[in-house]
C-alpha cells in the first residue's frame, strides 16, 4: 500500500468485527511507531497492547461516564457539532463507546514526561508542544495499521482517568498517557475518500488568510 493511500483512507473506525489481532499483525506498525521524529532523540513513547476482557471492560466503564456527559451536551446543542451528518457521527461514538470493552486490542500510547521539551509554557495558554515527541509516533502506528488493513480509532478521553489506567497497567510514575487507540478489522470498507476541509482554507501564503491553493 502506498503512503498516499493509507493516509487518505485512514478514517477513525467506530464498528469493529471480532476477529482477534495478533501480535505479528500488530509489528510492523509499531516498527514504524518507533522511527517517527522526537526532539532529541529522546525516544520517549512506549505503548501497552491491552487484550484481556476484565482490563478492556474497566477502561470501557471509565470511558463512558466521560463520553455520556459529552453526548448529552452535544445532543442539547451545548456543544455545537458542526456539518449535516453530526447525528450520524453521535449515533457512531456512542455505538463504539458502549461496544468499547470488544474491541480486540487497545493500545495505550505512553510518554516519559522527562522525555519531552515543551517550549510553549509560559504563553498563558494550554501547552501543546510537548505533545510533537509523542504524537508523530502514534501517527506512524496508526498508518501502520492502516497498511496492514487495520481499522483504528484514537481516544484521549480515558486521559481523565491516567492515575487509575497507571495503576491497572503498573505504569510507572513520570509516564504519561497521551491516547488509547482502539484496534481491529472494520465491520465495513476502508472509505475511498475522507471528508476534509479544501486545502484553500487551512494553507496561507506569506499572512493567515492568503489562501496558497
Amino acid at each position: 500500500m502506498e503512503l498516499g493511500e493509507a493516509a487518505l483512507t485512514s478514517m477513525t473506525t467506530r464498528y469493529f468485527t471480532t476477529d482477534p489481532v495478533s501480535d505479528e499483525t500488530l509489528e510492523q506498525a509499531f516498527d514504524y511507531a518507533r522511527h517517527a521524529p522526537q526532539g532529541g532523540n529522546r525516544q520517549p513513547v512506549r505503548f501497552i497492547v491491552v487484550r484481556d476482557e476484565a482490563k478492556k471492560q474497566q477502561l470501557q466503564e471509565w470511558y463512558l461516564e466521560p463520553w455520556k456527559a459529552y453526548l448529552g451536551m452535544a445532543r442539547s446543542g451545548d456543544i455545537e457539532i458542526v456539518g449535516e451528518k453530526a447525528n450520524r457521527l453521535l449515533d457512531s461514538a456512542d455505538h463504539f463507546a458502549e461496544h468499547f470493552a470488544e474491541v480486540p486490542v487497545i493500545v495505550v500510547a505512553c510518554g516519559y514526561i522527562d522525555g519531552v521539551h515543551p517550549t510553549d509554557t509560559e504563553l498563558g495558554r494550554l501547552s501543546v508542544v510537548g505533545g510533537g515527541s509523542i504524537y508523530p509516533a502514534v501517527q506512524n502506528f496508526l498508518l501502520g495499521c492502516r497498511e496492514a488493513g487495520l481499522g483504528t480509532a484514537l481516544t484521549t478521553l480515558l486521559c481523565m482517568y491516567e492515575p487509575q489506567v497507571a495503576e491497572m497497567l503498573d505504569i510507572p510514575e513520570g509516564v504519561a498517557t497521551a491516547a488509547h487507540i482502539a484496534v481491529g478489522y472494520r465491520s465495513t470498507p476502508f472509505p475511498r475518500k475522507l471528508d476534509r476541509l479544501p486545502l484553500s482554507e487551512i494553507v496561507f501564503d506569506e499572512t493567515w488568510g492568503n489562501s496558497t491553493y
